[in-house]
């Protein structure tokens, strides 16, 4: 095992806490798909409604810090020093690590409460997607300008700003900055959704977008060594479109929340494009690394990259456009359509990006002078994860399909059509093989876990082949 740095060995810390949310994330995920098969299901005990939360809520955390830990993993390297304020940025992962247990004990044993400032301090905002507290949001906030210390002043240190780091440094102070955007309240609802949907949206959609193709950047250049002014012209023009057209594309949202019209024609468009850069940088550095028969030391590293490129492109474009078209999406909003598009799009996006780091972690750590990083089982778990998702976001989609048509363009969209939607074969039957499929995935998940604990462990010999 190589020497690490005390910035990786933080890296180290959130990675482990990150593996172990994903878990939570999926057992969460596999209780609501079967409430929807059987809604009796644990109905006193853990309703949908806090199923789904904790289940998207995890989610949301473990990737963020997956991306926290890939900044601090990626600090050494682009700075050529160790982080400034270590001691600093393990008080803010631990913080962290306790906010998220507390608020997760909360959320299952206590749930809800009266409408008043308690509840919204202490137990939940009640706001969908952002249920935080306010303690925890505030905490959310101070972590994210912790760790914009700790990269501040290690560039500073190091009197070394790379192109990288220039867009990390921005992207950190959007990401601390647009979480403030859902702290404050509104009587007005139409004023309230606006805002709140710069955290869910923009928060996600654009702050993370520029992150990942940060943290993309790197693994491309670690597992391809793709030049970096490659890699940074491309990342470049990403910050270009992910924030210049990032407004803009919320406007696919902000026409049903009561804002005129023709927000939901310039959202549907301007919102297409934001993943394109990301993809066309990750083809490019393919096609510069085919020159070189696409020699790599690490194979699933590699192979969790080609799947972060499409699935992103899938499924944040193409899965995002197809029903965010205006004439589309006038019935298809809030339909299982809009579920299929997230399933997709955060697997190709976010979770192949955490797992293409966590295989760069591992070479480093295990194998730094070779063999190749490769195992039958990585092989198992990502197959096996590609089908299962395929399978949740095809079932998805037909049971969106239905009910747009069902619901909504035959029956005008009332409650008493969602009721007689629900339980129409074409979208009773597909939850069930959701449900299928997400036994699948959570399979594959203890494959991919057992994985990381054992692969590279057993060296043999020193070789660089073809992927």
């Amino acid at each position: 095992m190589s020497k690490l740095y005390e910035s990786q060995k933080i890296a180290l810390l959130y990675f482990s806490v990150a593996i172990v949310l994903f878990g939570a994330q999926l057992l969460f995920g596999l209780i609501a798909a079967y409430q929807f098969v059987n809604p009796e299901f644990l109905h006193n005990v853990l309703p949908f409604s806090i199923t789904r939360m904790l289940h998207i809520n995890a989610m949301v955390v473990w990737l963020i810090m997956g991306f926290i830990g890939g900044i601090y993993w990626l600090l050494p390297s682009e700075t050529g020093r160790d982080v400034v304020g270590a001691k600093l940025g393990k008080l803010a992962w631990f913080l962290l690590t306790a906010a998220v247990g507390v608020v997760v004990l909360v959320y299952i044993f206590k749930q809800f409460g009266k409408g008043d400032f308690f509840t919204l301090w202490f137990i939940t905002e009640g706001r969908e997607y952002i249920e935080a507290p306010r303690w925890a949001d505030i905490g959310i906030v101070a972590v994210m300008l912790i760790i914009y210390f700790n990269v501040a002043a290690t560039v500073i240190k190091a009197g070394r700003l790379t192109g990288l780091m220039g867009v990390l440094l921005i992207d950190l102070l959007a990401l601390a900055g647009l979480y403030v955007a859902g702290m404050f309240f509104t009587p007005n609802i139409t004023h309230d959704q606006f805002w709140w949907w710069w955290v869910v949206h923009l928060w996600v959609e654009a702050t993370w977008e520029v992150l990942v193709g940060v943290l993309m950047g790197y693994a491309l250049m670690t597992v391809l060594g793709t030049p970096r002014r490659i890699i940074e012209g491309w990342l470049y023009l990403e910050v270009l479109l992910v924030f210049g057209t990032g407004i803009l594309g919320l406007g696919h949202h902000y026409y049903w929340i009561g804002t005129p019209e023709y927000w939901l024609g310039i959202g549907g468009f301007f919102s297409s494009l934001e993943p394109l850069p990301l993809v066309a940088m990750i083809v490019h550095a393919v096609y510069d690394a085919g020159v070189h028969k696409l020699q790599t030391v690490n194979r699933p590293a590699l192979f969790w990259i080609f799947l972060q490129a499409f699935g992103n492109f899938f499924g944040a474009g193409v899965w995002g456009f197809m029903h965010t078209l205006p004439q589309i999406n006038l019935y298809s909003h809030g339909t299982q359509m809009a579920a299929s598009h997230g399933h997709l799009a955060f697997f190709g996006a976010y979770v192949a990006t955490n797992l293409a780091l966590l295989y760069i972690i591992l070479q480093h750590i295990r194998a730094p002078e070779g063999p190749i990083l490769d195992s039958r089982t990585w092989k198992v778990a990502y197959i096996g994860m590609i089908i299962s998702m395929v399978g949740m976001v095809g079932a998805l989609l037909v049971a969106g399909f239905a009910q747009t048509f069902f619901e909504r363009a035959v029956g005008g969209a009332t409650w008493q059509d969602f009721i007689v939607t629900q339980m129409h074969p074409w979208v009773s039957i597909p939850y069930m093989w959701r449900l299928g499929f997400g036994v699948l995935f959570f399979l594959s998940y203890i494959v991919l876990v057992y994985d990381l604990l054992t692969i590279g462990k057993k060296a043999t010999a020193v070789e660089v082949k073809p992927a």
